[in-house]
């Protein structure tokens, strides 16, 4: 599309891109469609994209998909898609938040409607609402192939991160408990119109079909790891003692679990594995009263 053709598009359309609202555009074909392609998308998928702005991306996934549902939540946004007629014929436009959307029910109306081998979501969205969206997607796992999502390069280094790593948190040990991350490409600033104050990087994210977690039991893990995490500096047991979990107040019973599994009580949660984490909350969620 070209930087000069996004910049006419949105003066037609009287539109003004706010940093702060996290609306950055790829300005190069050429760039999204190595996005395409480093997505998996293949002849015979199904892709559910997040955040579709001016159909850059969009364009370049519909060249490869077999069907596409793009979901952009600014109205504006969709005025001037429809408008201008910037869609192929063969997109379905979704006018929503997509945190709010039901994306399993797309997932599965894209194979019961369109029959596609497989369903990716692709996702170039707001870096405020990455976090919430990667977590979203975990819980898909089952109905999706993968999701390649677009992020501040720093969120991205969270997700890679090792324990006693920077960065290292809830939504690693999250993802490392069922999935398995990918950084596909680095991109700098100038990439994007308007052009933001942060590196970005292209993450693909691979649901493992034998993680051991049964089915649940990932909001278990969840409320434990956000218990310990919330209070970084705190030692794992004074986090779990201050993270509102129903054995919070039992202070024997608290160390008494983390010794079955092998954590010290004074360690911090940033220097235990995920699988000691994982087997902390099936602890945890065997004492009585949880």
């Amino acid at each position: 599309m070209g930087l000069r053709s996004i910049r006419d598009t949105l003066q037609r359309n009287g539109l003004r891109l706010s940093r702060d609202l996290g609306q950055n555009f790829l300005v190069e074909d050429a760039i999204a469609e190595r996005l395409a392609r480093l997505a998996g998308v293949e002849a015979g998928d199904g892709v559910i994209e997040v955040g579709t702005g001016l159909g850059v991306l969009t364009r370049a996934l519909a060249a490869r998909a077999r069907r596409v549902i793009t979901i952009e939540v600014d109205s504006g946004l969709v005025g001037a898609l429809v408008g201008e007629s910037l869609l192929p014929d063969d997109v379905e436009l979704v006018h929503a938040d997509a945190l709010e959307l039901d994306l399993g029910g797309l997932a599965n109306d894209l194979v019961a409607r369109h029959a596609v081998r497989a369903v990716r979501v692709v996702a170039n969205l707001p870096y405020s609402a990455a976090s919430p969206l990667l977590r979203k997607l975990l819980d898909l796992r089952d109905v999706l192939a993968d999701w390649s999502v677009m992020l501040q390069r720093e969120l991205a280094t969270r997700l890679l991160a090792e324990p006693g790593g920077r960065g290292y948190g809830s939504l690693t040990v999250l993802h490392a408990l069922v999935a398995d991350v990918s950084r596909e490409l680095d991109l700098e600033p100038g990439c994007f119109f308007p052009v933001p104050k942060v590196a970005s990087s292209f993450v693909r994210v691979f649901p493992r079909r034998d993680a051991a977690l049964e089915p649940g039991e990932l909001s278990e893990v969840e409320r434990v790891v956000r218990a310990v995490f919330n209070q970084r500096r705190k030692t794992i047991l004074n986090g779990l003692r201050g993270g509102g979990l129903p054995a919070s107040g039992d202070r024997d019973a608290l160390v008494a679990a983390l010794q079955a599994v092998g954590i010290d009580p004074g360690q911090r949660a940033e220097t235990v594995e995920p699988e000691r984490l994982r087997a902390l909350a099936r602890q945890l969620s065997a004492q009585p009263g949880s």
